[in-house]
């Protein structure tokens, strides 16, 4: 079996990548076809060498336009790799007989308080969540067609944990916003999950799953976390930003989900247990 990993130099897929090459054969693909990677650009799909699929084999896109406010504010260029040339992607693959694995986001559930699970209704969030959940909607009856909706995808590298790092190592007050709640996943139990997923297809027929961590968390929650964890000098002040930037993005997605678990075979790590396996000295 080989597993094609889209966007094979992004957050996700480089660490797919990293820890699915002892037990898979596999083609990192990118638009740039950088370090040797085959060229495949989301916005014209077909030109990829589909040849390389057989049947079985895994492809997993984790390459899109994620910035909610280029999706917004671009809709046409992020529309055409997001929905147009993914789904094209999709569709091609399937036609090699492969199987594919498309990182779909939370932002499909729309606000949500309190706990919610696969069962519950879609009120996407602005355009990147309808783009991914118009995705979905296409083909999640498709056997051969896994969507996986991602909180907060936490590891020493994402985004929100360089800020604080920066702000640590400068001594500067960090800014946080409030209300801004995820359940925060750590990025390697969302890799163990998709590979479990390439691995063992068949004993897991539902179309869609969250991959969520176990508690819902705010921002400060997060900062709060990692200052008594890792850096005790952290410090910061709540910062509630223009209704601009929720236009995009739900304030709160209380996201839960029985199946990460189950394809993990432990329960996915709490942000101290996450920030524990990150941030423990070589």
């Amino acid at each position: 079996m080989k597993l094609l990993v889209c966007g094979a130099f992004g957050y996700v897929g480089s660490r797919l990548l990293e820890r699915a090459r002892p037990d898979f054969v596999t083609l990192a693909s990118s638009s740039s076809g950088i370090k040797g990677a085959l060229h495949l650009d989301l916005a014209n799909p077909q030109s990829f060498d589909f040849g390389r699929l057989d049947a079985d084999d895994v492809v997993v896109i984790t390459a899109a336009i994620s910035s909610p406010d280029i999706c917004a504010n671009e809709n046409a260029r992020a529309r055409q790799v997001n929905v147009t040339g993914t789904c094209r992607l999709t569709e091609l693959a399937m036609q090699r007989n492969a199987r594919v694995i498309f990182l779909s986001s939370d932002t499909v559930y729309g606000q949500q308080e309190r706990p919610c699970d696969e069962t519950g209704p879609c009120q996407p969030a602005g355009d990147y969540a309808q783009m991914k959940h118009e995705v979905e909607t296409v083909f999640v009856n498709e056997p051969a067609f896994k969507a996986l909706r991602l909180s907060y995808v936490f590891s020493s590298s994402d985004k929100f944990t360089r800020y604080l790092c920066q702000c640590h190592a400068q001594g500067t007050e960090a800014e946080i916003f409030d209300p801004f709640v995820r359940s925060i996943v750590h990025r390697d139990d969302v890799v163990d999950g998709i590979l479990a997923l390439a691995r063992d297809w068949n004993r897991h027929p539902q179309g869609v799953f969250n991959f969520g961590g176990p508690q819902a968390l705010s921002r400060v929650d997060y900062a709060q976390i990692l200052q008594a964890m890792v850096w005790p000098k952290l410090r910061w002040r709540v910062v509630t930003p223009d209704e601009t930037f929720f236009a995009n993005r739900p304030k709160i997605i209380n996201m839960t989900s029985p199946w990460l678990g189950r394809l993990l075979g432990r329960p996915p790590s709490t942000l101290q247990q996450a920030a524990l396996l990150e941030f423990a000295s070589p």
